[in-house]
């Protein structure tokens, strides 16, 4: 499934691997109160929830954003054929996505950016293909972006103890390792200006070194936020967490600080995770948000 959109001169084209259900709100959300899900439900699109299992709905997607003669994809997915113990959802996947990525007319010796918002399994996946028993990237002519801060981060030769260590088993190795042997990584810090409409912003918490992608460009204003939130009901409840969260108060944080950048700024949010509509407008409702519009037209 592909849609596309202009933002001012960049085109965004929606190119998704999976979808389906996944937890129970009260088991996304563990902070979530009595009461609160059911307060929120009726202004919720109506395909984010199951409503006969009572499970959320998610999916994994990638944005190939065309802007100043590059081809820039923000997340490469789950991946293929990777061992993911802790994850069932994405373990030995067989997806299509290359197909998909083709039939959005993008062949992986065209990709000149790939953009990791954070080294999450399902964020990192596609950065590498099984080739004759060996991890190698998947996009051989491009840079790939990676914050330095998720790299140390789940680097497991560091010091660090990841709280979903388990649920991130074996993705350094297989997805993020063989970048940065190849030389196509780059670790940045701070921010990184991609070009003059596309800057690399921190949005920590979810993970250290989570970011978000900021689009300036014209009179349009947009911001790809990764997993700065996981379902539209913390639009309307920005305190609320994922479980998969490293940092919950930091993440709460920063959820309150982007979405009122976007609100602000009339800016369009693209979240990681929600499919059927993948962007939404957003104004200010106290210190909350409520959603303006939903979806994009493709």
């Amino acid at each position: 499934m592909t849609a596309t959109i202009a933002l001012g001169s960049v085109t965004a084209t929606r190119v998704l691997e999976y979808e389906g259900t996944t937890r129970p709100p009260e088991a996304m959300f563990p902070g979530l109160a009595e009461g609160t899900w059911q307060e929120h439900e009726s202004r919720l699109p109506a395909d984010s929830w199951d409503r006969e299992s009572g499970l959320l709905r998610t999916c994994v997607q990638t944005w190939v954003l065309r802007s100043e003669g590059a081809t820039i994809l923000v997340d490469t997915g789950a991946g293929d054929r990777k061992d993911r113990p802790g994850t069932p959802a994405f373990h030995q996947l067989r997806t299509g996505f290359l197909d998909r990525l083709a039939a959005a007319g993008v062949a992986p010796e065209d990709v000149d950016i790939v953009v990791n918002t954070h080294l999450h399994a399902d964020h990192v996946g596609w950065n590498t293909r099984l080739d004759n028993g060996e991890w190698r990237p998947t996009f051989p002519n491009a840079t790939y972006l990676l914050p330095r801060a998720d790299h140390d981060f789940w680097n497991p030769a560091g010091p660090h103890r990841p709280k979903m260590a388990h649920t991130n088993e074996n993705v350094f190795a297989d997805s993020v390792a063989p970048i940065v042997h190849s030389g196509q990584a780059r670790l940045w810090e701070d921010s990184y200006d991609i070009d003059s409409a596309l800057r690399l912003e921190p949005a920590p918490g979810h993970t250290p070194g989570s970011c978000v992608l900021t689009v300036r460009s014209g009179t349009d204003r947009a911001l790809f936020v990764g997993d700065l939130l996981h379902h539209p009901l913390q639009f309307a409840e920005p305190d609320l967490n994922s479980c998969f969260c490293e940092d919950p108060p930091l993440a709460a944080t920063t959820r309150h600080r982007l979405l009122g950048q976007a609100a602000d700024e009339h800016a369009l949010v693209f979240p990681a995770h929600i499919g059927s509509a993948p962007a939404a407008e957003i104004a200010r409702e106290g210190s909350k948000f409520t959603v303006t519009r939903w979806g994009i037209d493709a």
